[in-house]
């Protein structure tokens, strides 16, 4: 382990980052809030359904503030697919409010199932099923493993969630309803009723204006949930005028799109970026490095008002990203296109996987130099995790490599699978180095941009999102976090109206970035 201590020993030791100091991480954060005894004798409100999306345990190396960010949309959309003769609510557990309501008992429950909080969600089933709910279990653990999750509901959705929804609530009120419902992605993606975001409570989150303006990616990462067997989720896309006017009628200046791609066609991403310019407002979305083959289409969408992109880089190891299956530039192209986005005011969160076959020892500090010399203004990190039905999981399952099935764990911040070439201890922490060591002041400092204009949006970005936790998780209970925080958003969509005039008027010539969102995209 003496490569690790060198690397440790690289680290000043700082009150968040030090390595000799365990990272800050609250119980309420890591525990979901104990369900209290079912309560007896009350029977549930007719047509009354409940959304909730559950608890999941944090890692002290991420931002709290990420989970606050922009609310998840696929209970949001199943609120916009409900039939008018139903009243909806919707509960997020992980904004620190308590556990969901259960005055009135609600009729139906609908639970999103995901890997990490499983547990928790059949928790939240019984205790519902408990007080005479009736619970529906769907997303995406539901379809890899319905086998686990039947026991835990009165009915399966699996699939598709919004074409299902209608039909199961009708079936409960003609009293049919049925053990397993089934739908497939393929119906066009325009026929989805926009999502309700009058659901939800606007002090929660910095912005409401959660989009997602195509459905599917044109990779199959071996490692990606979009590999699950039994998912076939075709390429689909929305009117960008529909985007346009869902992001002008939420009446926030800043949104963020959580496609898994949102520049799968380039062609529909440059009439999408026309739609949004009139806007005059910003924001993020997560996008392969391929989109830079087009410069031009780079431009479209500075001045669209796009200040953030999430770029999924995965390794600097070609070999790595021929094995997973990823489609993307050579390695050697990396830094000149993550140069064009910074050209154009576009700030980069690059995200990276530790822990492939062809890792070895020396990855973590050849990655954190690459970054540090490239100025990357933010870096997520993810410890390679098979996820049940991919072909990543079939593979480990295989070999006899996988180290348990206690899915809480399979998060990414964990290592459940024994590396190659090196142990899993070692995996671990240069995975936790990464982290030190990228949100340390010393390397804050050494990726700071070169003009003096971006440098209040950088240490914004790296200090408020990365580094304040303490304030995050202060914000998040109290329900602060969009009155903080709108103000400073604010600004930087002012800032950044004036920088596109500027690009606009000097044409496609470079230009050096003047600013970007104080939030990394983030997915």
């Amino acid at each position: 382990m003496n490569w690790l201590t060198t690397l440790l020993e690289d680290v000043p030791d700082d009150p968040f980052y030090g390595p000799r100091k365990p990272l800050w991480l609250p119980r309420e954060m890591s525990h979901a809030p104990a369900l209290p005894p079912p309560a007896p004798g009350h029977r549930p409100q007719s047509r009354t359904a409940l959304l909730i999306n559950p608890f999941y345990a944090k890692s002290p190396h991420g931002s709290f503030g990420k989970h606050v960010l922009t609310p998840t949309l696929a209970l949001t959309s199943l609120a916009g697919a409900t039939p008018e003769n139903w009243q909806v609510r919707y509960w997020d557990e992980n904004l620190l409010q308590g556990v969901p309501p259960c005055e009135p008992v609600p009729e139906v429950v609908g639970i999103t199932v995901h890997l990490t909080f499983a547990k928790r969600a059949y928790e939240l089933a019984q205790w519902y099923r408990d007080q005479g709910s009736t619970v529906v279990l769907g997303g995406l653990h539901t379809l890899s493993c319905p086998d686990e999750v039947r026991p835990h509901a009165d009915a399966l959705a699996i699939g598709d969630g919004v074409q299902l929804w209608p039909e199961i609530l009708r079936d409960i009120e003609l009293g049919r309803l049925k053990p397993r419902y089934e739908a497939t992605y393929e119906r066009p993606y325009a026929l989805d009723p926009p999502p309700r975001r009058d659901v939800l409570n606007r002090k929660n989150y910095l912005t409401t204006t959660s989009l997602i303006a195509t459905r599917g990616c044109h990779n199959r990462c071996g490692f990606c949930y979009l590999s699950t067997a039994g998912l076939r989720m075709p390429y689909r896309v929305r009117e960008p005028e529909d985007i346009r006017r869902q992001f002008e009628m939420d009446g926030q200046p800043y949104a963020v799109f959580i496609d898994n791609n949102l520049g799968s066609r380039p062609d529909y991403l440059r009439e999408l970026s026309r739609a949004l310019r009139p806007l005059n407002k910003i924001w993020s979305a997560a996008v392969t490095l391929d989109i830079t083959d087009d410069p031009a289409l780079i431009r479209e969408m500075a001045l669209s008002g796009c200040t953030g992109v999430f770029i999924g880089f995965e390794s600097l190891t070609d070999q790595n990203l021929a094995d997973a299956r990823k489609r993307t530039p050579r390695v050697e192209d990396y830094a000149r296109r993550v140069r064009l986005f910074h050209d154009h005011g576009i700030q980069v969160n690059g995200s990276f996987v530790v822990g492939f076959d062809g890792d070895r020892k020396d990855t973590f500090t050849t990655l954190v130099q690459w970054i540090e010399s490239n100025h990357m203004e933010c870096s997520t990190f993810h410890i390679l995790t098979p996820y049940p039905g991919t072909p990543l999981f079939r593979q480990m399952e295989a070999e006899g490599r996988l180290l348990h099935r206690d899915w809480e764990k399979y998060d990414t911040a964990h290592v459940v699978f024994r590396p190659k070439q090196m142990t899993p201890e070692e995996l671990l922490l240069g995975y936790d180095w990464l982290y030190r060591r990228l949100f340390s002041h010393a390397s804050i400092w050494r990726r700071k941009p070169p003009e003096l204009s971006a440098l209040p949006a950088y240490f914004a970005g790296c200090y408020l999102y990365k580094r304040s936790n303490r304030l995050w998780r202060f914000l998040i209970k109290h329900q602060m976090v969009h009155a903080v925080w709108h103000p400073l958003v604010e600004m930087t969509r002012l800032r950044h109206v004036a920088f596109r005039r500027k690009l606009d008027a000097q044409g496609a010539q470079k230009f050096p970035a003047a600013c970007g969102t104080p939030i990394p995209a983030s997915v």
